[in-house]
């Protein structure tokens, strides 16, 4: 699948210990069977050959459904399962960085919580934004909140897809409608759910409604 050919419409970031089956694989493939467009693999909690052995798995899965996984913060992680990208936050490698260690054919995602973060993310080679907190969250409880007008200025400086993560779910995601964003980040709204195939396919159409 080429870079620019990606749909960010529902773009599900893991977290096994909110998931409502017994195994991650399990959860992922639901997940993309209800509608997620593509797959983070988050492992904050292991070892790195544990973390590399569940990419292997995850990335079969994946590629089965022409799905792109997306590595958090481990760049010899995806580069040793041959993952679609890899996903950095502020704190991480910079993506200038992360760009010349993968190459120009892989997915470089930067979260950034504000204009200033935004630009330079696109400038190092950024090729999507996780722009956010916009809410509140339990998975991430020392996130920085990004208000709507920030949101909005940094809609119109980059032309880069953009994908809102934090607090999003059924209730906050018609905030977003109209507003030129690409996808929402996900993850307790559809991992955690009873029926993870259904709440993943309900919050896709509401977006795309």
């Amino acid at each position: 699948m080429k870079k620019n050919e990606i749909d960010y419409t529902l773009y599900l970031c893991t977290d096994r210990e909110l998931m409502s089956t017994e195994t991650l694989e399990e959860a992922v493939e639901r997940a993309i069977k209800g509608g997620c467009t593509v797959i983070q693999l988050r492992e904050k909690n292991c070892t790195s050959q544990e973390f590399y052995e569940t990419a292997k798995r995850i990335h079969e899965i994946t590629k089965r459904f022409n799905v792109p996984l997306i590595i958090n913060d481990r760049v010899d992680i995806a580069l040793a399962v041959d993952a679609d990208g890899v996903h950095v936050g502020q704190s991480d490698l910079p993506a200038a960085v992360v760009r010349s260690i993968i190459g120009g054919d892989k997915i470089v995602g930067v979260s950034a919580t504000n204009l200033s973060e935004a630009k330079q993310a696109v400038l190092d080679g950024a090729d999507y934004l996780g722009v956010g907190a916009m809410y509140q969250t339990d998975t991430k409880t020392d996130a920085q909140t990004v208000t709507m007008e920030e949101l909005k200025g940094i809609r119109s400086a980059v032309d880069v897809p953009i994908v809102v993560i934090g607090g999003i779910n059924q209730k906050t995601l018609d905030n977003f409608k109209g507003m030129g964003i690409d996808g929402l980040a996900v993850v307790s709204a559809v991992i955690a759910a009873d029926n993870i195939e259904q709440a993943a396919q309900d919050m896709a159409a509401a977006f795309r409604e």
